[in-house]
């Protein structure tokens, strides 16, 4: 389980989350929506422990992330799918995925159950990241992430820019990982590809957290969809 405790942190002096709290439970998935700014891009890195909190705890099965430094939130777990990807471009799909497998020291077959989820990544494993195409670039960022075997996933726009195939893909992966326990966290713009995935749905505004409400509920009723981010 994957629990904020009244974070707040920003960027400098620059105070972006206030007082957000949110829970995700094992086996769950939990869509961050809001509108550009509201903050949702920075719970993620504040998770990471990329950008430093101000006050409140990030706790992962009990123990503190948020106390540990940054290099070691991976090893404790959390696997993160970076909007924009991230990937080593000049390095190959192999060489990316020894990556993620080094940051727990994964045993060999978990990186043959990844590349069985992606079987177009096993053909291109000595292929540059940076010549693979946009979605198979996002496949990779996910295996990558896949690999600590982790037990709560951070995604992060993972369908943007994707063409309907890649797309459907990615949320085949994202519903696997959800039956096998892993608590994940998805922000996605995309409100029809979050309702067809998620079991619920919390939303964000100026970094806090307002309405949460089941999946079910938001398809039978959008008013709360328009009210938060206007569509």
């Amino acid at each position: 389980m994957l629990t904020l405790e009244r974070v707040n942190s920003g960027y400098g002096r620059a105070q972006v989350l206030r007082d957000l709290s949110l829970t995700v439970e094992a086996g769950e998935i939990l869509c961050l929506l809001g509108r550009n700014g509201a903050g949702k891009t920075t719970t993620m890195k504040t998770i990471m422990g990329l950008l430093p909190l101000m006050s409140g705890r990030v706790m992962l099965d009990g123990e503190e992330v948020s106390a540990l430094a940054k290099h070691d939130v991976a090893r404790a777990g959390i696997g993160y799918i970076p909007q924009g990807r991230r990937l080593f471009t000049g390095l190959t799909v192999a060489q990316n995925l020894e990556i993620g497998m080094q940051a727990r020291r994964s045993a060999p077959e978990v990186l043959d159950e990844v590349l069985d989820l992606f079987p177009r990544l096993r053909e291109r494993m000595g292929q540059r990241a940076q010549t693979l195409s946009g979605g198979e670039q996002q496949m990779l960022a996910t295996a990558r992430a896949l690999c600590l075997r982790p037990k709560a996933l951070l995604l992060d726009e993972p369908t943007e820019g994707l063409q309907p195939s890649m797309i459907a893909a990615i949320r085949d992966v994202i519903v696997k990982m959800r039956a096998q326990g892993v608590a994940i966290l998805l922000v996605e713009q995309r409100v029809d590809a979050v309702l067809s995935v998620a079991d619920r749905v919390m939303f964000i505004e100026n970094g806090r957290g307002g309405d949460v409400m089941s999946a079910e509920a938001l398809r039978a009723d959008h008013s709360v969809i328009d009210r938060y981010i206007g569509v």
